[in-house]
């Protein structure tokens, strides 16, 4: 049951799903996802943390870059359960829409100038 109740504790906040969304796109780093989401860096940071711990994303650092992607391999079947069905949700919502829309122009290298 613990592993149930993170996934959905860790689906319940907008943002956190908005990330999934973002990420169903992209891998991202936090710089990306913060400004997505326009939020600071350990808002992010805490959203991230929450949905690893879940079991719905993964990271993998690569040089100073710390890339998310969602987890597709995850160990927690309700995770996994939960981002095969997130595909197909939410895509027609307003937010999620203008988020999606957004991402081209949401870019490391823009935002931190390297």
């Amino acid at each position: 049951m613990k592993s149930f109740i993170k996934v959905m504790k860790a689906l319940s906040d907008p943002s956190r799903v908005k990330i999934l969304k973002m990420l169903q796109r992209r891998r991202m780093c936090v710089c990306e996802i913060q400004e997505g989401l326009g939020v600071a860096q350990s808002t992010a940071s805490n959203h991230l943390r929450v949905l690893e711990e879940a079991g719905l994303t993964t990271y993998r650092k690569d040089g100073l870059w710390v890339n998310y992607t969602l987890a597709e391999a995850s160990d927690n079947g309700y995770a996994r359960a939960m981002l095969a069905h997130l595909n197909d949700w939410l895509e027609d919502d307003p937010d999620v829409s203008a988020l999606i829309n957004r991402l081209p122009e949401i870019r490391r290298e823009k935002i931190c100038g390297k």
